[in-house]
């Protein structure tokens, strides 16, 4: 019997939770077994592993596998789990040193061919993970800059999981990550109007403007075609830019809801959302049956939300 530990991060709602992932190799029919309250995309998991290990050169354990995800009693859902359960599956096979996974946070799904892919929610899971005392994060190459937004980590970037095996054996050392900064051209710059463009509504423009140096709620009242939709959708251009604090917490709500670029990774200015009259409560407010999705009301966190 053979036992390797690896781990990940599951995200519930906005929030990372450590999830312990354990690899054992038994005597006995050839067999791969997944526990751990596991959702649909999970289970599909050990074929994507599976294929994705041979693709890039290693030998599959011809032996009875049994992988188990922990805290037992955590729903875990999606495919950022992939990573960390090919590399306890190579740890417990000897492929890999097991101790090489010790103090790291592997996240990521495989695809066939052996690449990672990116994942939604790296923020908040990098942010768990060095709650956790975690400071190495393993991440797809396309995650690589959100996850270097947090102090603290040490980011390794890898493209495929040869290059993974190679990083835990130490014969590979990736490059840094591109540093993302407050000042960053790259930063993600959402387009908003300029309050010069209106002309008149000398009264409108002194309500927005009042609005957005108290921070406070705007309501706007008046027959169809007076402007308040005009003015509304310049309130977010008189906002300053969002701090390092506030930024962080946006761009993590933005992150788990899939809406950051890959070469735009952090938001820095405030967010604009205008829910059309017919959307549901969940699109307001955020559903999902096993994984909660930030909702339009959740995604205009430190921004503005404009209900017509």
């Amino acid at each position: 019997m053979a036992l390797a530990r690896a781990f990940s991060v599951a995200i519930v709602g906005v929030h990372g939770r450590l999830v312990e992932v354990e690899a054992d190799l038994a005597n006995g029919l050839p067999a791969f077994t997944l526990v751990g309250l596991p959702d649909a995309a999970l289970h599909e998991a050990r074929e994507r592993i599976r294929a994705a290990i041979v693709n890039s050169g290693q030998a599959w354990p011809s032996q009875r596998i049994t992988v188990g995800l922990f805290p037992a009693t955590l729903p875990k859902s999606g495919s950022g789990f992939d990573v960390a359960m090919a590399a306890a599956v190579l740890g417990a096979a000897a492929t890999i040193p097991p101790t090489s996974l010790h103090g790291r946070v592997l996240l990521g799904e495989l695809a066939l061919d052996g690449r990672l892919r990116p994942v939604r929610g790296v923020l908040p899971a990098v942010l768990a993970a060095l709650g956790a005392g975690l400071e190495r994060v393993v991440v797809p190459e396309a995650n690589g800059a959100e996850a270097a937004l947090v102090p603290g980590a040490v980011v390794e970037p890898v493209k495929d999981l040869d290059c993974l095996v190679r990083l835990l054996r130490g014969e590979f050392t990736p490059g840094p990550p591109s540093m993302i900064t407050m000042n960053s051209s790259q930063a993600s710059v959402e387009d908003v109007g300029d309050l010069a463009d209106v002309a008149g509504q000398s009264r409108g423009r002194l309500a927005v403007e009042v609005a957005a140096a108290g921070g406070h709620h705007l309501f706007m009242q008046g027959p169809p075609g007076s402007g308040k939709t005009m003015l509304a959708e310049r309130l977010p251009g008189l906002l300053p830019a969002l701090d390092t604090e506030a930024a962080l917490e946006v761009t993590a709500v933005h992150s788990v809801a899939g809406l950051l670029p890959a070469d735009c990774p952090l938001v820095v200015r405030p967010p604009f959302r205008s829910p059309h009259h017919s959307a549901t409560p969940g699109a307001l407010v955020g559903a999902g049956s096993t994984v909660l999705r930030p909702g339009l009301a959740s995604q205009a966190h430190r921004g503005v939300l404009f209900l017509d």
